[in-house]
């Protein structure tokens, strides 16, 4: 994986912007995909959100018969206890906190950066949010698991201890199961995490219902 800033697509607000939304898409997927809930989001006309939508890098995905796609970590199985392969993930948590880091730069406050993501970007927003050393908005996790499995990751940032988490899932969910979904939401509230679950009738996407959830909160940490 070459440590380069990664391509993304940026859809700037109406005014100046104030926040930022940095968005991670999930196994095969790219930047593209998500782009379009924006407007799907139903903001104020007048929001300073900007939203950043990264293309993960491209490697081979083990359980896809190696095949090369954009992934943000090799998934070496199915087993929800040794699913990511943890040396991936830490590569690409140095590229996503340098894109925090790069808005940062740009005069966003990071504490009005929110860092969201779906299936394995949703894995990366809550490994790199609950490790960052700058304090977040707030930081949201559909569709997925910690990459750490039945365990809280190693090195936890005490500035996000106390970060707001958004945990949502499919009950029908035929590539993520419910219950890594579960898993995770336990582990954080066990410790103390100010975290939500909310869960929908669907299986492995994101309805027009959950995006209005995800518009109300996201006004909210970003108030």
């Amino acid at each position: 994986m070459l440590d380069k800033p990664l391509e993304r697509i940026v859809v700037e607000p109406p005014v100046t912007a104030t926040s930022c939304v940095i968005w991670l898409h999930g196994l095969g997927d790219s930047g593209a995909g998500f782009a379009p809930v924006v407007p799907a989001l139903g903001l104020p006309s007048d929001h300073s959100v900007r939203f950043v939508f990264p293309h993960a890098p491209e490697q081979a995905v083990t359980i896809n018969s190696g095949y090369i796609m954009r992934a943000w970590y090799d998934i070496k199985s199915m087993d929800l206890h040794d699913r990511a392969d943890m040396s991936g993930v830490l590569e690409s948590e140095n590229l996503i906190n340098a894109l925090v880091d790069e808005q940062i730069a740009l005069g966003i406050n990071p504490e009005r950066i929110v860092l969201a993501g779906f299936s394995q970007g949703g894995v990366m927003s809550l490994f790199c949010g609950l490790r960052l050393k700058q304090k977040l908005a707030g930081i949201m996790a559909l569709s997925c698991y910690l990459p750490t499995g039945d365990r809280m990751p190693a090195d936890l940032s005490i500035e996000n201890c106390s970060t707001p988490i958004l945990q949502q899932h499919g009950t029908q969910d035929e590539v993520v199961p419910l219950n890594a979904g579960i898993m995770a939401f336990e582990l954080l509230k066990n410790e103390g995490y100010a975290t939500e679950w909310q869960t929908y009738d669907m299986g492995h996407n994101v309805l027009p219902e959950q995006l209005r959830d995800i518009s109300k909160w996201l006004q909210k940490v970003l108030n």
